[in-house]
């Protein structure tokens, strides 16, 4: 290693330091000025920082998946087709630059989990700070730090990140204290005006048998909708339907990429 690229490590300036020798050699052979040298080596030093930090927020996110809307199968149900230009303008992550709430409504299996994580990942990639997690392992988290007495900063967990993921709401019915402490959460990223990604089976006139009571309901139903955007994806389970597709393909001796589900670390191939 020359003296230049040590110091440059020294500096913490390591991607500089590791093409220093091929950028120098290209800089001659193109006969490149020497501040348009030091300013190729500063965009390599910065684009590998630029994705340091995303994988940073990645793993930080507990996605644990990196999928896109190429995968998302819009062919599925008729009402995907209707609303496809609304999700796809989802993309451009405006939602999140408005505080807006973004809520998938759907039976199991309809894909909502998969396209909560299409929007997570892609948040991410913008280097937004994005937490997903199910809504009971927040609300199982939230109660047992109320043994001890870490509730507040237990919340901060929640309230924090620019992009909170809450996944299966309504899959079990919450008594007064986990309704009280989703209400906390909801009512803080609504004050804030941070967006909130909620996956759920049950529509908003039903939340009141979800949560304890319908006034707890109400008012965490009323901060969600105040400002948000909601997409209902109708048509039958996706995991009936790779099911299905897959006992026909054993049968037939075909192979076809499975369709997307709610649990896309489950498949391998997109599903277009």
């Amino acid at each position: 290693m020359s003296d230049l690229a040590s110091k440059l490590v020294q500096l913490k300036l390591s991607l500089m330091s590791r093409q220093l020798e091929t950028v120098l050699a290209d800089a001659a052979t193109k006969n490149l000025s020497v501040a348009a040298t030091l300013e190729w080596l500063a965009d390599l030093e910065l684009e590998g920082r630029h994705q340091h930090a995303i994988q940073r927020r990645f793993r930080l996110s507990r996605l644990q998946s990196q999928h896109t809307i190429e995968e998302f199968h819009f062919q599925h149900h008729k009402s995907r087709l209707q609303i496809k230009s609304k999700i796809l303008r989802l993309l451009d992550l405006g939602f999140i630059t408005q505080g807006t709430n973004v809520i998938l409504i759907g039976n199991p299996g309809t894909g909502k989990t998969f396209l909560a994580k299409i929007l997570g990942w892609r948040s991410c990639q913008a280097n937004h700070r994005v937490l997903f997690i199910t809504a009971m392992d927040m609300l199982n988290h939230l109660l047992a730090s109320q043994v001890d007495h870490s509730l507040i900063r237990k919340l901060k967990l929640y309230t924090e990140p620019t992009v909170l993921i809450c996944d299966e709401l309504g899959y079990l019915s919450l008594d007064q204290q986990t309704s009280n402490l989703f209400y906390q959460v909801i009512s803080t990223r609504h004050s804030q005006k941070r967006s909130t990604i909620i996956t759920t089976n049950t529509a908003f006139s039903d939340w009141g048998n979800i949560l304890f009571n319908t006034t707890i309901a109400t008012a965490v139903a009323d901060r969600l909708v105040e400002n948000s955007e909601i997409f209902l994806l109708a048509g039958d389970s996706l995991r009936k339907a790779k099911k299905s597709q897959t006992l026909a393909a054993t049968a037939s001796g075909s192979t076809q990429a499975p369709l997307c589900d709610d649990n896309p670390e489950n498949r391998r191939s997109p599903a277009g």
